[in-house]
This record gives structure tokens, C-alpha cells and sequence, in this order.
């Protein structure tokens, strides 16, 4: 994890976090918004926000506490998550320019109001992280409290397997 302070990497980056935040207002999701881009070479080659599949109200279980869940379900949520979203449209759309991408996420809450990540690091969900390392992406650019944060690959998939713990 490295934070971003070259001013000019810094401006690229809060320019990408912009757009993953314009996603996440598409988001329908009643517990959080999110939203996710995939940029290659300043190109945004993927977008994607937080929904129920086809934005489905009969799948929608935003209401329903996570830990009710059995221990087995590894996503609780009735979503596709922003990640996903964004890769499956560059899947679609630009799949010869995935391999060394760089994913930009942005997550809000019902009040409206951004959150960062800080203290303990949130990378949660293994299936989102599985499907972008399988793809090639190389780089997960997020804002910290601290300021924009920078994982590699590797070590994002790390820290995904090891929340909760």
C-alpha cells in the first residue's frame, strides 16, 4: 500500500475517483452506493455501480442484516457489485485493454456522505478481488482518510482474505 503524493498522480487519480463517485450515484442499492472504473493507459475502459441484477426489486434484501445470513453465504448482499459491473463492461467493450488496468472505487452511504476507508483496511469481498487479479488488473487505487491509497494486486488480494479476522 502506498499513499499517492506526487501532485501530478495525485490529480489523475482524484480525476478517476470522480468518475467511480458519478457511478456510485447510479447505485440503487438501499444500504451502499459504489462505483468503479477501469482505466488503462487514461483511457476509462469499464464502469460499473452497485445493483441488484437487472436492478431487480424481487432480489433486493438490502434489509436484511448480514450476519443472518448463514456462515457459508460468501456475499450477503443482493447486488452486483460495482467491481463486477465494471469488469464485466470492459469484458465486453475493451477486453484486449484489461492487463495492467487500474481499478478506481468510491463507496457513499444512504445519508449521502462519502466514506473512506482508514483505520482497519475494508477490502472485503474475495469475489470481487478474485475476478479483477483474473483479469489483470494491476492496481486498486481507493480514498483513504489519510488521502488516495494505491494496492497492488497482490497485496489486495491479501488483504481481502484476511478481513475479518
Amino acid at each position: 500500500m502506498k499513499f499517492i503524493e506526487e501532485e501530478k498522480e495525485k490529480s489523475i487519480a482524484e480525476k478517476f475517483i470522480e468518475e467511480a463517485k458519478k457511478e456510485a450515484k447510479k447505485a440503487t442499492c438501499q444500504r451502499a452506493m459504489c462505483g468503479a472504473v477501469i482505466v488503462n493507459d487514461g483511457e476509462i475502459i469499464g464502469r460499473g455501480f452497485n445493483s441488484p441484477p437487472c436492478d431487480n426489486e424481487h432480489e433486493r434484501r438490502c434489509d436484511i442484516k448480514k450476519n443472518e445470513y448463514d456462515q457459508k453465504v460468501t456475499d450477503k448482499t443482493c447486488c452486483v457489485h460495482a467491481e463486477q459491473r465494471a469488469v464485466m463492461n470492459a469484458l465486453r467493450d475493451n477486453p484486449q485493454k484489461l492487463k495492467g488496468s487500474k481499478l478506481y472505487f468510491s463507496r457513499f452511504y444512504p445519508d449521502g456522505e462519502q466514506r473512506f476507508l482508514g483505520g482497519k483496511i475494508q477490502l472485503y469481498c474475495t469475489i470481487c478481488t478474485k475476478m479483477m487479479f483474473d483479469v489483470g488488473i494491476e492496481e486498486f487505487i481507493l480514498p483513504h482518510q489519510e488521502g488516495i491509497v494505491v494496492y497492488n494486486r497482490e497485496e489486495y488480494l491479501k488483504k481481502s482474505f484476511e478481513y475479518g479476522k
